[in-house]
C-alpha cells in the first residue's frame, strides 16, 4: 500500500525496536496528526490462538468508561407497552412487527445496534438473513436480548461494545479520537486490555497476547509493552 510523505515522516520518528507505554504512544499520536480531520485512535491485538479450534475463539463485551466518541444508533424492537421506556432510555428507532415488515421488505439498515425483548425475538427471526451477516442479530450473551430494555439501551449509549477476533487472530477496537482527552483514551485502552485478557480461552496454552499496537486510523502503529 502506497503511503503519503506525511505518513513516512511520522513513521521515521518511531523507534521500531522500542515497546512503548500506553502513555507514550498516546502522546506521540496526539502530537503527530496525519490528517486534518479528527482521526480515531485504534488499539489492535495479535493473539496466539489456534484459529482451527473454535473453542479458542475470543469474544466478549466491554463497557468503555469514556465513550463520547461512539456514534451508536440503536433500534429497539419492543412490545407497544415498552415503547415509552425505550424512548426515554435513548433508543433512536423504536418499533415492533410493523417495523420488522418494513425492514424485511426493503432490506435497509440505518442503525448500528439492535436490542429486543425475548417476545419480539420470535418475530425478529425473519430478519436473520439481513441482520446476521452484519453481526446485528441480538444475543443474550451481549445483553441485547432482555426484558430490561432501558438498562440495555443506556449501557450501549454509554460505551458498551463487543469484540471478537477476526480470521487472522486479531482484535481491533476504536478507543477514542485524537482530540479526546489523553486520560480518557488511556483508561479506555486499559479497560479493553483487561477485557481481552479475561477472554483468554480456558484451555489455551502458550503466549496469548503476542503483540499490541496503538495507532490513529490513518497513521503508523506503535508497539505497546505487553
Amino acid at each position: 500500500m502506497k503511503t503519503s510523505k506525511k505518513y513516512q515522516q511520522i513513521k521515521e520518528k518511531i523507534d521500531p525496536q522500542k515497546d512503548y507505554t500506553f502513555e507514550e504512544a498516546i502522546d506521540f499520536i496526539q502530537q503527530n496528526k496525519n490528517r486534518k480531520f479528527d482521526e480515531s485512535v485504534e488499539l489492535h491485538f495479535k493473539l496466539g490462538i489456534n484459529l482451527k479450534k473454535t473453542e479458542q475463539t475470543v469474544k466478549g463485551v466491554v463497557v468503555l468508561p469514556y465513550a463520547d466518541f461512539i456514534k451508536n444508533k440503536i433500534v429497539a424492537f419492543v412490545e407497544p407497552e415498552k415503547e415509552k421506556e425505550a424512548k426515554e432510555a435513548g433508543a433512536d428507532i423504536i418499533g415492533g412487527k410493523d417495523l420488522i415488515e418494513v425492514i424485511k421488505k426493503d432490506g435497509k439498515i440505518n442503525f448500528d445496534t439492535v436490542v429486543a425483548t425475548p417476545v419480539m425475538m420470535k418475530e425478529l427471526v425473519v430478519l436473520a438473513k439481513i441482520l446476521g451477516p452484519k453481526g446485528l442479530m441480538p444475543s443474550p450473551k451481549n445483553g441485547t436480548i432482555t426484558n430490561n430494555i432501558s438498562d440495555a439501551i443506556k449501557q450501549l449509549k454509554t460505551g458498551k461494545t463487543s469484540f471478537k477476533n477476526d480470521d487472522g487472530g486479531n482484535i481491533h477496537q476504536i478507543i477514542g479520537k485524537i482530540s479526546s482527552d489523553k486520560n480518557k483514551i488511556l483508561k479506555n485502552a486499559k479497560t479493553l486490555l483487561e477485557a481481552v485478557k479475561k477472554g483468554k480461552p480456558s484451555k489455551f496454552k502458550g503466549v496469548y497476547i503476542k503483540k499490541i499496537t496503538l495507532c490513529s486510523s490513518m497513521g503508523p502503529s506503535l508497539k505497546i509493552k505487553v
